[in-house]
């Protein structure tokens, strides 16, 4: 798996039709076919043909329907360029190769439609993390996906690794799952929620985490 957020994409290698316009903004250069959140196109050139993208499966439709989790999507055909961004959110960009990564619904931007998806509980993180579910992409292209601030990402080899659940953007899908709860029960150490619990992560892979908890939500006046 390859990210820009090394720098280290050897786009001479790679298919160049997923590309970084600025750090936050996505261009596709469109041939056929991408899927990205609905709302999410900017702007484009060329011939574009916007259409409603489904669960696609009566299990997968339950478990959105459930769990909440899952971006809605839209499929754009055509040929031309587009330009996705989310709010001025940093956009990043991940290269699978025959590899699975799971991420925050909130977070994915937009994907290569030959990659399947589906929405999965998190295993390991249970009740206690709020009965988790994320979005995993399979398969061979790309994934762009959004963060608020530049995120940190973290090599789950080197050390044990830890993650406010609400800040985790996306991790590559082999690792091991836990819950890590604080000693001190009081203790606001998360950005999230500030519950004594975190994310634990274990075995070979990243996490990128972002700067935040996610966007604020503006308190109405009174």
């Amino acid at each position: 798996m390859r990210s820009s957020f090394f720098g280290n994409l050897d786009q001479d290698r790679l298919p160049d039709h997923f590309a970084l316009q600025n750090a936050k903004m996505l261009r596709v250069r469109l041939g056929g076919e991408v899927l990205a959140r609905q709302g999410a196109m900017v702007a484009f050139q060329g011939q574009m043909d916007f259409d409603y993208e489904g669960a696609g499966s009566v299990g997968r439709f339950l478990k959105k329907m459930v769990s909440g989790e899952g971006a809605p999507l839209m499929r754009v055909r055509g040929q031309g360029v587009i330009f996705f961004a989310d709010n001025a959110t940093d956009v990043h960009l991940f290269y699978l190769e025959n590899e699975a990564l799971t991420v925050n619904g909130t977070n994915l931007l937009a994907f290569d439609p030959q990659l399947t998806w589906d929405i999965q509980r998190v295993q390991g993180a249970g009740v206690a993390a709020g009965g988790l579910f994320n979005t995993t992409l399979k398969g061979t292209g790309w994934v762009a996906v959004t963060a608020h601030g530049a995120p940190v990402l973290l090599d789950a080899s080197q050390a044990p690794t830890f993650a406010d659940g609400q800040s985790a953007v996306c991790w590559s899908a082999g690792l091991h799952v836990g819950v890590n709860r604080t000693m001190k029960a009081g203790a606001l150490i998360g950005r999230g929620s500030g519950e004594a619990l975190q994310l634990a992560f274990q075995g070979e892979g990243f996490v990128l985490v972002q700067a935040s908890e996610g966007p604020i939500v503006p308190q109405s006046g009174g």
